[in-house]
This record gives structure tokens, C-alpha cells and sequence, in this order.
């Protein structure tokens, strides 16, 4: 069972905290603000919560920074993020980093070099996300995987797609895309190579990014 230490128990911190827990996951969160703490000792599981500035280190031993597999630095202030990053890799050799970038302009600074992993940049990503949505059409992002780098994707077939009519194998697909399910009439079916892609189907696929447009244009009809 992986423990995983949360420092910062605002919104993003407890319920990134309670979400760890309702899958199993061991989690201490680290908060100093007095609101917060009030807040929080209500809302989480006795013995999750540790009282205490998460930059001191002190504090993250209290909280078993020595035995994290995942420290995730979550507060409202990046150079706090940083700091938390920076002892949890250097300090304590935590296996993992996890910071969140508040400020875009920032997000440079945040790097493996300054011991951070992953920086979950949440603006840059709420606008590359809109972006791209809005350039694919009916397609829509499921979800993120391996930082961005691939999505899984739903698409209804058009009636006049390139891909309408055809069996899967035929299909003009990127070596960096597998089609994972096709929802015909509220029936799930397992793509293989002689199944037939019919108009109004829709279409779950593993992509890798810079795949989509290709991906969407044999989906869909012509513009």
C-alpha cells in the first residue's frame, strides 16, 4: 500500500487527500493555516491530518516523509511547493515529486533539477485542453495519459468518414493509436481486425498527441 504525503489541505489538498484514501491509499496531509486545520479535522479521518509548516523539516518527518513513496506539494504558493520538493527529493530521497504550479510564469522553475517529478501547471493545461478541443471537433479527451503525451478519446463516426464502412485493419490509422472499444447502440464491442466501422458508431482510442488531428480526420466526415 503506497503512503503518500499531501502538503497543503486547501480544496485541491483534501480533496486530492480524500480521494486517495477512498482507494486505499495511506495519506498523511500537512496544514498550518488555523481555517484550514478546522476544516480539515472535521472533514478527514482521524490520524490524517499533521499540524505544522511543510517547509520545516521537522514537520515532514512527524509526518513520515521517510517512508513516502509520494510526496504531492499542493499550497497556494509555488516557491512553498518548491521548498517542500526540494527536501522531500534531496533531504529525504522520496521516490516521487509532485508539485502544483500555480502561477504559469513560474513553471520553469520547476524541474527535476529543483527536485520536482511532475508539475501539475493547472491553467496550461485547463488551456491546452479547451485548444485542443476546440480543434477536433466531435472529439472529445477522455483522459491523460504518461503527462500528455497519449489521450483516450471518444469520436462518433460521421456518415461520410473515411473510416465508415471499413473494417478496422483497413483503416488508415498512426502506428500511435489502438482502437480500445466501439459503442454501437448501447453495445460494447472489442475492435478487431475484421470489425466493420459503421456511421454512428462511437469510437474509444488510445492516441498519442501528436496523432489527433490525423486520428479525428479519418473519423469524421469532410469539413
Amino acid at each position: 500500500m503506497k503512503y503518500v504525503l499531501v502538503v497543503g489541505g486547501g480544496k485541491v489538498g483534501s480533496y486530492l487527500a480524500s480521494l486517495l484514501i477512498a482507494n486505499g491509499y495511506t495519506v498523511r496531509v500537512i496544514e498550518g493555516n488555523r481555517e484550514e486545520i478546522s476544516r480539515l479535522s472535521q472533514e478527514l479521518p482521524e490520524g490524517v491530518l499533521v499540524v505544522g509548516d511543510g517547509t520545516d523539516p521537522s514537520v515532514l518527518e512527524a509526518a513520515g516523509v521517510r517512508k513516502a513513496d509520494v510526496v504531492a506539494a499542493v499550497s497556494r504558493a509555488d516557491e512553498t511547493n518548491l521548498v517542500i520538493t526540494s527536501l522531500a527529493r534531496f533531504e529525504f530521497n522520496v521516490p516521487r515529486t509532485i508539485a502544483r504550479v500555480n502561477t504559469p510564469k513560474n513553471a520553469w522553475l520547476f524541474t527535476p533539477e529543483m527536485g520536482v517529478d511532475v508539475a501539475l501547471n493547472q491553467a496550461d493545461l485547463m488551456a491546452h485542453l479547451i485548444a485542443e478541443e476546440m480543434s477536433l471537433g466531435d472529439m472529445m479527451t477522455l483522459l491523460k495519459l504518461r503527462r500528455g503525451q497519449y489521450s483516450i478519446v471518444e469520436n462518433r463516426v460521421s456518415p461520410g468518414a473515411l473510416a465508415a464502412g471499413k473494417h478496422v485493419r483497413d483503416l488508415d490509422l498512426p502506428h500511435d493509436c489502438v482502437l480500445t472499444a466501439i459503442i454501437r447502440e448501447g453495445e460494447l464491442i472489442v475492435p478487431r481486425g475484421d470489425t466493420v466501422v459503421q456511421p454512428d458508431d462511437t469510437v474509444l482510442a488510445l492516441v498519442h498527441s501528436s496523432q489527433l488531428d490525423r486520428v479525428a480526420s479519418v473519423l469524421r466526415g469532410p469539413e
